[in-house]
């Protein structure tokens, strides 16, 4: 699989990836249309998350995350995971690093000074990381794509594997092409030893009001050998779970999106239900709920996707890890870990500045 090193497709060019099953003219989308939403639907959701926020989305004082050193992560053994909070997780394999929708900013916005903000510094600084092999991206939202941390790791930073077009923004802002590894859907390539897939998931892209779904969003699956991960960047239930089940399971632990939902937008993202019955589809034997506990991105409590998952997993008899941010997992010998949320007490959150974006 080879870097396409094409600008991002406009309308009027030439479409490199129009033979992609996924590509509709010059737009990609589900294999499920979405929904037409309406404008007057659209206004309401933005006046409700900037004007009647409901209580608890924020945490009032500071979550427990575990710094990370550099010397632990030399110490800790392959097959290790660390979440540094939101999507983003350092993923120790064969003596590498790899890293998932790195987002280190403040803000999950395309501006500093507003928009959704960290409940929590990241558990180690961005420029105390070790060399990362590479970037695994999910899609171009902004909570899952930060341009500064890009540009950061673009020099220190091995390969880049991106959904169909992601690949043309990380190009454009400086990163060489030859590093850029451009998949589509049931797409794989495989690293030293590992065998990476992008996978189908149920969402959509854009960074703009003006280039919505030029690039295509994916789910991943990484095998190790006997292990097997999987990555559900953001997504909304479908029956392509079933599938990649099907196609690539059973799975070791899934890490499930279970946050920034709501009934508003049931197509795009999952509740707590949904997601618990994905990871069955998959074949998943450990489920790992990530989404949540960084950003401030829909109208829900911010502990409540881990006290919904938690008690639907139980129900199921399904072994849930919870580790805190910058705590070590080891994947191939999972554990529950503490319910380290319940220690946070939450309160109404009426800063204009922190509205979520509507991913």
């Amino acid at each position: 699989m080879f870097a396409r090193r094409s600008k991002l497709p406009r309308s009027s060019m030439a479409d490199p990836y129009q033979a992609s099953p996924q590509r509709h003219g010059d737009r990609f989308q589900n294999p499920a249309q979405r929904p037409v939403q309406s404008l007057g639907k659209t206004l309401g959701i933005i006046w409700n998350a900037l004007f009647h926020k409901p209580a608890q989305t924020r945490p009032t004082g500071s979550l427990p995350v575990q710094a990370i050193t550099r010397a632990q992560l030399d110490a800790a053994p392959d097959r290790s995971l660390f979440r540094l909070g939101h999507s983003t997780m350092l993923i120790k394999l064969r003596g590498a690093y790899w890293l998932t929708d790195p987002v280190f900013a403040e803000r999950a916005s395309p501006f500093r000074w507003m928009g959704p903000k960290r409940f929590h510094q990241p558990p180690m600084a961005l420029h105390e990381l070790p060399p990362i092999r590479g970037v695994i991206l999910s899609h171009d939202h902004y909570d899952h794509l930060d341009r500064d941390t890009i540009a950061y790791l673009a020099d220190t930073t091995d390969l880049f594997l991106t959904p169909l077009g992601v690949g043309d923004r990380l190009i454009e802002w400086g990163v060489a092409a030859a590093k850029v590894h451009q998949l589509d859907w049931w797409d794989s390539i495989e690293i030293d030893g590992l065998r990476m897939t992008a996978t189908p998931a149920q969402h959509f892209s854009g960074r703009t009001p003006f280039d919505g779904n030029r690039t295509l969003w994916a789910s991943w699956v990484i095998a190790d050998a006997e292990l097997r991960v999987f990555f559900s960047g953001d997504t909304g239930y479908f029956d392509g779970f079933k599938t990649i089940g099907e196609r690539l399971g059973p799975f070791d632990i899934t890490l499930m999106e279970t946050g920034a939902y709501d009934a508003q937008w049931p197509y795009v993202h999952m509740q707590p239900e949904q997601t618990v019955q994905a990871h069955i589809d998959l074949e998943g034997r450990w489920l790992m709920p990530i989404h949540n506990g960084t950003f401030d991105l829909a109208m829900h409590a911010w502990q409540e996707p881990f006290e919904r998952v938690l008690a639907l997993a139980a129900e199921r008899s399904i072994p849930l890890a919870t580790p805190r941010m910058g705590e070590r997992l080891d994947l191939a010998a999972p554990r529950a870990g503490e319910r380290w949320w319940q220690n946070a007490e939450a309160v109404t959150h009426t800063e204009w500045g922190s509205a979520p974006l509507l991913k």
